[in-house]
């Protein structure tokens, strides 16, 4: 009995050890007493999970707040510097990270081109991307706590990339390839899906209980966020809708398919199609041409977004959705594709899905996957942390 006894102590201790922890990041500054009326502890046992929290250095205690009469409560904070996080996305064209403190603010920022997609001169970049984030973190009492890594492909629960036919990759063990080298955990998810969740944290998603956010870059993913929570199907691979065909017999597809979606409305949709105009440009400069009135190119761009429209369409209908989150490169151009977006939306959708729908642009630009990729990093340090 008394092992028993013990053992249940031990839990009861982690369980309000996370309580507290948890309301110290959601409603911070706050009191010992304001945590005992939120949770319910009494005020002795919160007094002991804070200073267990504070020689953790999870938690620091800032003086005196303000009084509502009699002495002035000290108040507390989350300890957001006490480690720090590295997102990364790894993009077909390019890798971006950052590193960032536990409250998710970005502290530097990189981004590199990729002129190849060989798999071990990529990783080898990322690699070189990783270690120089590494080398901008202050000193903290928990240092590097954690990865995190958006890719473009189908991932598994081990971490590894089972298919990702933009870059042409296939059975690629990233987690085990980083996880090894820095010695710390990595979470390895779809690109989509780290887009997904950093706008539900950081963006246009916050306080929206369904939404899909659609990354249009070279290809297009997507990331489902049903009642606040990310789906990701029965195997743990859904959100694959560039490849939804919306053109039998359309133009053959990497993934094996025809006519798939990303074909006719990504950011390598348009660049076809501007090639084909005779502009050998990228989209930066298609994005300039429109801005100075060139009426082939924003006829492009407008194209693109009738395609984009008609994917949507098509995801509204199935989901019913709060909001539509556009996202990645092709946000960019919000200016030349969200009234072709819109009509071809207005057109295509059932009109009871779409009465309360809302199109949005993601609001952290190209950053909305790998700041949801730090987040990962994040929430499973804290997670650990809730646990020990």
């Amino acid at each position: 009995m008394a092992i028993k006894k013990t053992g249940d102590l031990t839990l009861v201790k982690k369980i309000n050890t996370a309580i507290v922890l948890e309301a110290v990041l959601r409603h911070a500054p706050l009191s010992r007493a304001q945590i005992s009326e939120r949770t319910g502890l009494n005020k002795a046992t919160v007094s002991s999970l804070v200073q267990d929290l504070i020689d953790r250095h999870l938690v620091v205690d800032i003086g005196p707040g303000e009084s509502s009469g009699g002495r002035k409560p000290n108040m507390l904070l989350f300890h957001a510097k006490a480690g720090y996080a590295i997102g990364i996305d790894l993009g077909v064209n390019y890798i971006r990270g950052i590193l960032t403190d536990l409250e998710g603010t970005v502290i530097v920022e990189r981004t590199l081109p990729l002129h190849t997609q060989q798999q071990d001169k990529v990783i080898n970049q990322l690699i070189a991307c990783i270690e120089g984030l590494k080398t901008a973190i202050p000193t903290s009492p928990y240092g590097l706590v954690g990865i995190g890594i958006g890719v473009p492909g189908i991932i598994n629960d081990e971490g590894t990339i089972l298919f990702a036919p933009n870059l042409s990759w296939s059975d690629v063990p990233l987690r085990t390839l980083i996880e090894e080298r820095f010695g710390v955990p990595v979470t390895i998810d779809n690109e989509a899906n780290a887009g997904a969740q950093g706008e539900q944290k950081y963006g246009a998603g916050r306080g929206i209980a369904t939404q899909i956010y659609v990354s249009i870059g070279i290809g297009i993913g997507s990331g489902i966020i049903l009642d606040k929570e990310l789906y990701k199907g029965a195997s743990g691979f859904s959100g694959e809708l560039g490849h939804l065909s919306i053109e039998a017999g359309g133009k053959p597809c990497r993934c094996g398919n025809h006519g798939c979606w990303e074909l006719y409305a990504s950011e390598n949709a348009l660049l076809e199609q501007a090639a084909n105009a005779g502009y050998d440009d990228d989209l930066d400069s298609l994005l300039e041409a429109a801005e100075q009135g060139k009426e082939d190119v924003i006829a492009l761009f407008r194209g693109i977004g009738e395609w984009i429209g008609a994917g949507i369409a098509n995801i509204v209908n199935i989901f019913n959705p709060n909001v539509v989150i556009i996202g990645n490169r092709m946000r960019r151009a919000e200016a030349w594709i969200s009234e072709a977006v819109t009509e071809s939306v207005s057109r295509r959708a059932l009109a009871y899905h779409r009465g309360q729908l809302r199109i949005l642009y993601a609001e952290l630009g190209d950053t909305s996957a790998v700041r949801g990729a730090a987040h990962y990093a994040i929430d499973a340090f804290l997670v650990k942390m809730k646990d020990s």
